[in-house]
């Protein structure tokens, strides 16, 4: 989140530090005057400054020389941090800062390659997929003396990203204390992520559990948290290596698992295949609105009606008369589905032909398959799944027999179950409140889950509930989603 100007910010992860959070994290790193600093990403030296040993990495000359402006008695070396990292024999005391953090799509090249190779050599695999904090904090680590310390902010992501497990499995084995402190308000109002403040001491040894401690808003103290929940590493596995469900009270954590592993409650997974939709590579020349379709010629069969997006997914069905309601507006919901082995009509041939055509030809999907008009992955389900929501995550039947594109996901039933009884389960508190913990937050008050989260989501059909327990799924529900920033009110309890 820290380190860059203007409209580079974005894209190099650069957000700068309050100041209050960065006094905070350098008091918790440094314990003596003598102690030698480092902030691996120093960017205008804000951390450097708090104390006179520092010395600090940067790639940005601009930013260094602000750096050197703000702690002239810094040390600043300028360059890409993972090659000196890889090079360098110095070794600190301490290390505190804000990591840039930049998504996996960014995060690529040569850089990352350095990256992803030295933290495989310290013990830490991270997949491709994984945004830059993470080794940056791996790398880091592997620079402090036996004994040392670090302190940084870090996105909540920690909380529940896959990518973020190297990182709490490398961390617990190679620090003797791990601690997390999650903070509601932003950190970054300008940000739509949240973030968390790590600190991990005693370098050199091993603990099998981290410190989470939680407060509604961030306040100066002198010292790494010191209460909280002590999340042994084996409970972390339990919980599908995630932490945020950890946020809730104890007595909800111990009601779910205790649901989950119930004979009435069976996950999504267990009746029903989950995929996203299809990619076309080229949305408006494949997505044809109907006087389009009729100018064109194009015969019906050919023309498949279609879920652009989750907008579409309302009430507990799309009905034909919806359908047509969208036809009669003349909207692009109709996709052109071809199939390699069929014969291609005069019409439709002379629309593949059309300069749109030729354009969408050459897209990197198109291109890359064979042929590029057929697109793959159209299936028609026995629902939808809205993947990313305020509320939470929409189970649509769909009775008009659509298809629909990734925005949406597909739910295909296995037979053990009926879409009715999937659909009544699905509107329970505790349905709700699966969906928040197998979930993720996204950022803007939003919940996304992904096929393979939505296949853990929890289904209970128990009939009869003790009003204490829906006491508590539905605070732990209110409890989870106003971590995420999501404005709904509590929910009345029912029996």
């Amino acid at each position: 989140m820290e380190k860059m100007y203007n409209d580079g910010r974005k894209q190099r992860g650069a957000y700068y530090t309050p100041e209050e959070v960065v006094y905070s994290l350098v008091r918790w790193a440094v314990r003596q005057p003598t102690d030698r600093l480092l902030d691996p990403s120093s960017g205008d030296g804000r951390f450097l400054a708090r104390h006179q040993r520092s010395v600090g990495v940067e790639q940005d000359p601009n930013a260094a020389i602000v750096s050197r402006a703000r702690a002239p008695w810094a040390l600043i070396h300028e360059g890409e941090f993972f090659s000196w990292a890889s090079s360098t024999k110095e070794r600190f005391e301490c290390t505190a800062g804000n990591p840039p953090f930049i998504r996996y799509q960014r995060f690529n090249g040569e850089v990352r390659e350095r990256a992803l190779r030295l933290c495989t050599s310290l013990g830490a695999s991270f997949s491709g997929l994984t945004s830059s904090w993470a080794p940056f904090l791996v790398a880091t680590a592997s620079l402090l003396k036996p004994g040392g310390r670090m302190a940084f902010v870090v996105p909540a992501e920690i909380g529940h990203a896959p990518y973020a497990q190297p990182l709490l499995q490398y961390l617990t084995s190679n620090f003797e204390d791990v601690r997390l402190l999650a903070v509601g308000s932003k950190l970054f109002p300008e940000l739509s992520e949240d973030a968390w403040l790590l600190y991990a001491g005693g370098f050199g040894g091993q603990t099998a559990k981290i410190l989470l401690a939680a407060e509604k808003r961030f306040s100066f103290s002198p010292g790494p948290p010191t209460y909280g929940v002590h999340v042994s590493m084996s409970e972390w596995r339990r919980w599908n290596h995630r932490l945020r469900p950890f946020l809730m009270p104890d007595s909800a954590r111990e009601l779910y698992h205790r649901l989950v592993n119930d004979r009435t409650t069976r996950r999504l997974g267990d009746v029903a295949q989950v995929s996203i939709g299809y990619v076309t590579g080229a949305n408006d020349f494949f997505h044809l609105r109907p006087d389009q379709a009729r100018q064109a010629g194009i015969p019906a069969p050919f023309l498949q009606p279609t879920i652009r997006n989750g907008r579409a997914l309302s009430g507990q069905a799309v009905t034909r008369s919806m359908l047509r309601s969208w036809l009669d507006n003349d909207e692009p919901v109709l996709l052109l589905r071809l199939s390699p082995e069929a014969a291609i009509p005069r019409a439709v041939q002379r629309y593949l032909d059309t300069p749109a055509g030729q354009e969408a030809r050459t897209s990197y999907k198109c291109s890359n398959r064979s042929p590029w008009y057929v697109v793959p992955d159209v299936v028609i389900p026995d629902a939808f799944i809205s993947y990313m929501s305020g509320e939470g995550p929409a189970l649509v039947a769909n009775r008009a027999q659509c298809t629909c594109t990734n925005s949406v996901h597909t739910v295909r039933l296995l037979g053990n179950m009926s879409l009715s009884s999937v659909q009544s389960a699905w509107e329970h508190p505790f349905t709700r409140l699966s969906c928040e913990i197998e979930g993720h937050p996204l950022g803007g008050g939003m919940l996304k889950v992904e096929p393979r989260e939505a296949q853990r989501i929890a289904l209970c059909n128990r009939s009869r509930w003790r009003h204490s327990e829906l006491e508590l799924i539905e605070e732990a529900l209110f409890t989870l989603r106003q971590w995420r920033h999501h404005s709904g009110e509590k929910a009345t309890t029912r029996l």
